[in-house]
Order: structure tokens, then sequence, then C-alpha cells
């Protein structure tokens, strides 16, 4: 376990351009999960629980800010900065002036609803402690608590100009990835909309790109012309979310809590913004703002300024896990973007023997699902929900389902995630 001492408030150092340029941000393996329970202790907030590469569960204690325990000698050189909204965790040798190998991937990290920048916390230890050279995570803190009922656009608006914050303190990043659960991952959607940007580049024939391309025939000859897409002006690499109700709530068991009822599906529908305010009319798509179409269908497109897809795109690789079973906040259909008739069949998940509780694991093309069509299309709910599918299977996906069946934590599945970063 890492410990970390808590540090006064001050702002970071930038770094200087890295010397070294990491291909892409991967890594062997973090295993690492959330759970919310009852506060035992006064000071004491929440604790989480994590799940290594043969099932085993360990507690890691004390995560509230006040109560941060003393760095431990083996992991010395891992550093947490507290800075206006979020954390930055990164490896201190690596980042020190004069160093080396100094990271150049920022990783961001975004909460569910009612969480913070807490919940991160081991994960984000454990993506610097593996990749120490190599990476940056920032825990956003833009939207904790009850704000995470302020509506996804206000949520993603700060998210948004939270990571422009980051990046201009930390000047030697080069690469952004997201890394968000639940509702962050639509939070995330929103704010990479915002944060995208597409400029037109100059390529000569000098370029080492273009050395075997037709037509590079003269040094420094202008050769062609090409759109460089930017994510808060860096090269966007991994967009992964975590039980994200990608197509919303509303329908037949996207909120499986609700047992499949149809009346109690209907009354959710009606009731869920006196529970979540405006994020409950944008995850059951009751929202009308200005008589516009639901949030979440907007964000399968492009709009005027909010570039949604084109940034969902311009990511090098986009992952959604999700829960197979004993989710009882998000379904399944809508964390793996599928049609109900998708889903893999329960007698064809075989176990992954490194990884026991990924059962399955799917990518394929772009477009490859948008061009089929579904069989019941007839009531509202579905074709928004089919258009939300067609929309985000424009781009390419890898979806990677889990299930914790046999686990002693697989009642809040939700907030337990074993990932497996390659």
């Amino acid at each position: 376990m890492i410990a970390i001492n808590k540090i006064p408030f001050r702002h970071a150092t930038p770094n200087p351009k890295p010397i070294s340029s990491v291909p892409r941000f991967s890594c062997p393996v973090v295993d690492f999960n959330l759970r919310f329970t009852r506060k035992t202790r006064k000071k004491e907030g929440f604790r989480l629980l994590w799940v290594d590469e043969s099932g085993r569960m360990d507690l890691i204690r004390k995560l509230s800010r006040g109560c941060l325990g003393h760095k431990s000698k083996k992991d010395k050189n891992v550093e947490a900065e507290y800075v206006n909204g979020g954390v930055d965790v990164f490896d201190d040798a690596a980042t020190a002036a004069g160093s080396k190998m100094q990271p150049d991937h920022l990783v961001i990290t975004v909460n569910g609803i009612i969480g913070s920048a807490a919940d991160w916390r081991y994960a984000a230890e454990q993506f610097v402690k593996q990749l120490p050279d190599k990476v940056i995570v920032h825990r956003s803190e833009c939207n904790p608590s009850r704000l995470t009922f302020d509506g996804v656009d206000l949520m993603g608006e700060r998210l948004a100009e939270e990571v422009n914050d980051v990046v201009r303190r930390w000047h030697g990043v080069q690469k952004i990835s997201f890394v968000a659960h639940s509702l962050g991952g639509l939070v995330a959607r929103y704010a990479i909309g915002r944060l995208y940007e597409c400029s037109t580049r100059t390529r000569s024939a000098s370029d080492p790109e273009n050395l075997l391309k037709e037509g590079a025939n003269t040094a420094g000859q202008h050769l062609d012309q090409f759109y460089e897409a930017r994510i808060a002006g860096l090269e966007p690499m991994n967009f992964i979310t975590f039980a994200t109700p990608h197509l919303g709530s509303r329908g037949h068991k996207q909120l499986p809590l609700l047992c499949g009822l149809p009346f109690l599906e209907k009354r959710a529908s009606l009731t869920a913004h006196w529970i979540a305010g405006r994020s409950g009319k944008h995850l059951f798509l009751t929202d009308n703002d200005d008589g516009r179409p639901p949030l979440l269908l907007r964000m399968v497109n492009d709009g005027d300024d909010l570039h949604f897809m084109s940034a969902l795109r311009s990511f090098k690789r986009r992952v959604a896990y999700a829960n197979a079973n004993y989710d009882h906040v998000v379904g399944w259909r809508t964390s793996s973007i599928r049609r109900q008739d998708e889903l893999p069949k329960e007698n064809l998940l075989l176990n992954d023997m490194k990884y026991p509780h990924i059962v399955h694991i799917e990518k394929r093309n772009d477009g490859d699902i948008a061009s089929k069509m579904s069989s019941s299309v007839g009531t509202q709910v579905i074709n928004l929900e089919e258009e939300m599918i067609r929309g985000l299977n424009q781009v390419s996906w890898e979806r990677v389902d889990v299930s914790f069946h046999k686990s002693r934590q697989r009642y809040v599945a939700h907030n337990t995630i074993q990932a497996s970063f390659q």
C-alpha cells in the first residue's frame, strides 16, 4: 500500500519538453475497484477494495484527505499535489528538473455520481508506479458529491475548464487519455467535445513520415495538407469508461434496480429529476432545453461548437467496460453500447485465467455495428436508443464484459472494477 503525505497548495513547476517520446499509453496490469461504504469512523472517508489478478481482494483504508498516512520508503517517489480543481499524481524523480525521462502523457480520471477525486486515488498511484517516467495522472475534483446532479453539460464544461488548467501547469505533456467511471464517462464525452481542436498542417517531403510517399521527390517541397486533431492541444490516445450509461437509463432494464417492471421504469423516468436533478433528466432523456432533442441524443453527432463524435474519433483507442450481471445501477446494454440481441450469450462467456472477472472481449471495426438494423424498433424509447447506438458506433469500440459472479463483491458490482490495460 502506498501512503501519501498531503502537500500544501502550491503551483506545480512547469516541466520542460520531454526528451523522449512514448508511442502510446499502455500498462501491463492495473486492477482496482471502487466501493462506497458507510463511514465507520467520524474522520474516515470512503473505503476502496481492489481485485488483483488472482481475484483476491485487499483493503485500502483511510482515503479521505484528512486521514493521509506517511509515505513509505519503498514508494517515496510517488507524489500527490493538491491544486485548485483536483489532485496531480506523479513520480517525483521523473518530473524533477533535469530528469532525462520526463512524463509526456496526461491521464485524466473522472468520478461518477456522488463521487470525488478520492475514488481514483489507488488507481492513480498504480498508473504512476507502473509507468513513472511516462504518465502524470490528474484526479478530477471539479464535480464532486452533489455537484454531480447539475447535469452532464454543466459538469462537462467544468471538466473541460479543469483540463485546460492542468495542461497549462504541465507544459511538457504531449498526449492525453481519459479514464472515467459511470456518469463520469458521459461527462468526459461532453468535455472532449468542448476541448476538441482540428487544425490544418502542411507536410513537406522532408518529413520522415513522407519519405516513402509517392510524389516526395524534392527535399523541403510542400507535399500535402492534412488535418491534425487535438484534445486541449494534446494528442488523444485512450478514452476508457467503466459502467457508463452511454445510452442513458431509460428503457427496459437499463436501470436494473427496477427489475424490468414497466410501471416502475415509467415512474422512474418521470421522477428521476427529483433525486438526481438535471443529471436525472439527461439520463432518462426527458430534458427538453429550448425545444432541442435530449442531450445524450445530441452527443452522438457534432454540433455547431461541440464536436462530440469528431473528438471521440480522434482517440486512438476507445474501450467500454461493462458489467454483465449484478450491476443494479447501469444495464449491460447501455454500458457496452449494444442492442439486446448483440449481447454475448452466457454459455459463451469464458473466464480469462489471468483476469478472472473479465469474461469477454470484443473488438470491431468502425461502422461494423452501426450498419445493423434492429428488429425491435417500434416505440419512441427504442428509437432513441437505436439512434444513439448507431451514432456512437460510427467509431470503433473495444468492449470488455466483466462478471463478478464468483466474487464476494458481486452485489456492489457497479462500484467494483477489474481492468487490464495492455
